[in-house]
């Protein structure tokens, strides 16, 4: 199920003559190509300025709030011709990352707002053509294209769950791991009636990976989704709290440009209020966060594959709801989205979303997305500016992660390629697979895909009939859902959107690991392991199988044969593999060093040593400053307090109790902070 697709709209980018005459009396020009056209917002478009130029207009803005007009002749010219009425930069102000949001010319994006006698087409000729813009961008509207329709689990067959006598083998004492295949498989499902459709280990390889780490609570994971049911019980641990942040207030307490963003942000409402429960929810949110960081071992509900070990040491679920109910969202939702997750400490983006494939069978799609990356980037620059600000500053260099992992659903549409922004070179792409190792009979796959991973095939397991007369359901993925789509909490759903939280998960496992392995890697070394310690699918994608279209909504009526060998070798790298990724992480990148530290004068920095040690949480340390009169530190707890006296630079070092030391640097300057300079 492809859960949020884009139909595409190429930014008309072309450099023709401004004229200034009335938009109704000006002909559109006829495209050379055929276009490929899609909704998008009318009324406005997003335009990158000159950097002069948008620092001219944030300067109107500061002085008279709204801004009506840049200050160029030329632009204004414009603004006045379209009608335009308001300025609005696209990415609100947040003095914590403003510098490096002003590096990579974020800063420029401005929504451009303008009257009804102009459409969107016209607007952006006309600012195509400026030397003072840069790129223009449409704010493209972003609907479902896919079933939503959970399955839910009865109250009863949980309850029946929470009495069977669990076996001593198992990892985790959550009463529904054992449904959940694609976490632990052990190949005895699906093999009734001489039917083999499970295969041992056909999961994650989460029960091998669970010896080393099942998660940690430093790493965030953004879920740009529907809104997650954040008090869900079997989530509510595991959900990211701002700490800085006051829930439901109408100021921005921390002055990330987000107000009441306790535990992220309604893009789609602009607002710190998360929601889950509108009648038209899907409960999708909900179900991907389950996937990733369910509380594990707690005796409730479901496994999942970063939740802890039920100490509430899982993995951070972070809530970027770009969709709600019926409300279409659109780009800027996205954009802001995914740009907010980088600045507010995620390092995994989880997007079960993308266009539609370029090779997609447009009787059935309506039109193809993007076919070319150099298509997407031209057709989408805002958006690749937002997924590459993501890319390059999530994290830390001081952590376990340096830059964002950005993980997509390779889409639905059964074509031979991935959709984008997936099937990028910088970002992950995942194809779905059933029990048995065996390509879904919906997942797009070849050009652009990364990986595989358990997405559920509801029509293939068409003959397994539940006591509640559900056909396939148990081939789906068994995940959390709000209580108003699943009166137990609990259901499945199915598609490339359920195997991308699975790779997302063990990204962030990865993570985990590389932390308390005190392991520093970057984005890219991370992407790259992920992907080459895949388990090898090809010799599963054999013959053919039979699936039984629409299961789900008409029964076993329009059986299918499907043509396995087809996607030999076009799966990606084989299935996601945590065991693997996870024995790879212990060797992997360097080993993580107490930082350089930058402070402003009379500014104070608090730092976890523990963090940079191996076994640190059972460490105590000694700092000694060789400069006392530049920098001072006092012990607060499990943290050190540096504080800055005097600008200048003074070395320093670190012991442990083990016996290891560490030298690092302090610098103090005004208007310094913790990256470096103001």
């Amino acid at each position: 199920m492809k859960d949020m697709r884009y139909r595409v709209l190429c930014a008309m980018m072309l450099a023709t003559a401004v004229s200034f005459s009335s938009c109704e009396q000006e002909p559109m020009p006829t495209p050379d190509e055929p276009q490929i056209v899609a909704p998008y917002v009318e009324g406005e478009v997003i335009v990158k300025f000159t950097a002069e130029v948008a620092d001219m207009i944030a300067q109107s803005e500061a002085t008279r709030g709204a801004a009506t007009r840049s200050g160029v002749v030329a632009v204004d010219e414009v603004l006045e011709a379209i009608e335009g009425y308001d300025l609005e930069r696209v990415f609100p102000i947040d003095e914590r990352t403003e510098e490096r949001t002003r590096e990579q010319g974020l800063h420029q994006w401005y929504v451009v707002r303008f009257g009804a006698a102009c459409t969107a087409e016209q607007v952006a000729e006309r600012l195509a053509g400026l030397g003072e813009v840069q790129a223009v961008d449409f704010n493209r509207s972003i609907k479902r294209a896919y079933r939503t329709k959970a399955t839910p689990l009865s109250v009863r067959r949980l309850a029946a769950a929470e009495s069977a006598t669990r076996t001593t083998t198992e990892a985790m004492n959550d009463p529904l791991l054992a449904a959940q295949w694609h976490l632990v498989n052990r190949g005895d499902q699906f093999c009734e009636g001489g039917l083999i459709k499970s295969v041992r280990d056909a999961d994650v390889q989460c029960e091998g990976a669970w010896q080393r780490s099942t998660g940690n609570e430093q790493v965030i994971v953004a879920v740009l989704d529907e809104g997650v049911f954040v008090d869900h019980p079997d989530l509510k641990a595991n959900i990211w709290v701002n700490e800085d942040e006051v829930w439901r207030s109408r100021d921005d307490n921390d002055g990330n440009g987000y107000a009441g963003d306790r535990h992220g942000y309604n893009f789609v409402k602009s607002s710190g209020v998360i929601s889950w429960n509108d009648v038209n929810d899907s409960g999708h949110g909900s179900h991907v966060a389950g996937v990733i960081s369910a509380v594990n071992n707690n005796g409730v509900g479901i496994s999942s594959i970063a939740g802890g070990s039920g100490a509430g040491d899982g993995v951070k679920i972070m809530v970027c709801q770009i969709f709600s109910g019926y409300m279409g969202s659109n780009a800027l939702a996205v954009v802001r989205a995914i740009k907010y997750a980088a600045d507010n400490g995620a390092v995994v983006l989880q997007c079960s979303w993308g266009y539609v494939s370029g090779a997609a069978n447009t009787y059935d799609w309506g039109e193809q997305g993007f076919a070319s990356q150099e298509e997407w980037e031209a057709g989408a620059p805002l958006e690749k500016s937002a997924l590459d600000y993501f890319t390059h500053n999530a994290g830390s260099p001081n952590g376990p992660i340096e830059g964002g992992v950005a993980i997509f659903a390779g889409g639905n549409e059964s074509a031979p390629m991935a959709g984008y922004p997936g099937a990028s070179d910088d970002y992950i792409s995942v194809a779905a697979t059933a029990a048995d190792f065996t390509a879904a009979t919906y997942t797009n796959y070849g050009k652009g895909t990364s990986v595989s991973a358990p997405g559920g095939d509801q029509d293939y397991y068409y003959d397994y009939v539940d006591e509640d007369h559900n056909f396939g359901e148990v081939g789906c993925v068994l995940s959390t859902l709000p209580y108003n789509v699943s009166e137990s909490g609990y259901g499945y759903m199915e598609g490339t959107s359920m195997a991308c939280p699975h790779v997302s998960g063990v990204a962030a496992l990865a993570i985990s690991y590389a932390a308390e392995q005190r392991r520093h890697l970057t984005e890219k070394e991370l992407r790259e392991l992920l992907i080459s310690t895949s388990t090898p699918i090809d010799e599963f994608q054999t013959g053919s199988k039979t699936y039984s279209r629409y299961v789900a909504d008409i029964g076993p009526l329009q059986p299918m044969q499907m043509n396995l060998s087809a996607y030999r070798g076009q799966m990606g790298a084989g299935q996601v593999n945590a065991d693997a990724l996870l024995a790879a992480i212990e060797g992997a990148g360097r080993e993580l060093r107490f930082p350089n530290l930058y402070l402003d004068v009379e500014g104070s920095m608090a730092v976890v040593p523990s963090r940079y040690f191996a076994g640190g949480e059972e460490l105590t340390y000694n700092v000694t400053i060789d400069d006392a009169a530049i920098a001072t530190v006092a012990n607060e707890g499990a943290k050190l307090i540096f504080k800055g006296i005097s600008e200048g630079s003074t070395t320093a070092r670190i012991a442990a109790s083990n016996g290891t030391t560490q030298n690092f640097t302090i610098t103090v300057r005004r208007g310094a902070n913790s990256n470096g300079w103001l």
